[in-house]
């Protein structure tokens, strides 16, 4: 499976880092005090090296760690909760209470199929999310137990598994229906995230890693 790259400039990270922590004050006037203002997803394709990126994210950020059963992920798990730790970086491990625990993470985020578990563990954690991928599934989200609910496709997205993306008005509606607080996922950056942050968190994968990720050579 190939690595998606994309390759700024140091100006250009610095200027996408302005940009976010720019969004995530907006995003953090309105979400709920406990939850960060931005979510850095990650993934065993397209964030090759989580660990240098935590390093570098600051305390509006949370850390969603997605391993998929990789071998070694749990020394990455616990590299990670060290580094959040230190950066006072909420970390939530998805799908996987057991390892949350280990590391002492503050959370677990669940995909969609997987949310009746989440009242299961609601007592062990402080924070809880979980995926929706349509307005439907966000509604059955309302009372399940979880803080927050990251909500995809947002913007058009080069994730495989991305759908028609809702675009920033059908977003805003649905934010603004929605009684549950709701991140939005899928094709967020420093560019978008400006767009649904007076509504939403953000939530991102190679937005983040773009900014903050580790350098790549031209």
């Amino acid at each position: 499976m190939s690595v998606s790259v994309i390759t700024m400039t140091q100006e250009d990270r610095n200027r996408a880092e302005r940009k976010l922590r720019t969004a995530a004050r907006v995003a953090g006037r309105h979400l709920p005090s406990g939850l960060p203002p931005i979510l850095y997803l990650t993934d065993p394709a397209r964030t090759p090296d989580p660990v240098v990126t935590a390093s570098r994210l600051s305390s509006c950020y949370g850390l969603v760690y997605r391993h998929y059963g990789q071998p070694g992920h749990e020394m990455v798990a616990a590299s990670l909760a060290m580094i959040c730790r230190k950066r006072h970086v909420s970390l939530l491990i998805a799908n996987d209470p057991q390892l949350a625990m280990r590391v002492g993470a503050q959370g677990v985020h669940w995909p969609f199929a997987e949310r009746a578990k989440a009242r299961r563990w609601r007592s062990r954690f402080g924070l809880m999310t979980a995926s929706a991928h349509s307005p439907e599934q966000l509604r059955l989200l309302q009372d399940a137990g979880i803080d927050a609910a990251l909500v995809s496709t947002a913007f058009p997205s080069a994730s495989p598994s991305a759908r028609k993306p809702l675009g920033p008005i059908k977003f805003r509606t649905l934010a603004h229906g929605s009684t549950l607080p709701i991140y939005a996922l899928g094709g967020m950056n420093a560019e978008t995230a400006s767009q649904v942050a007076p509504v939403a968190g953000i939530a991102a994968i190679e937005g983040i890693e773009a900014a903050f990720g580790p350098k790549t050579q031209p």
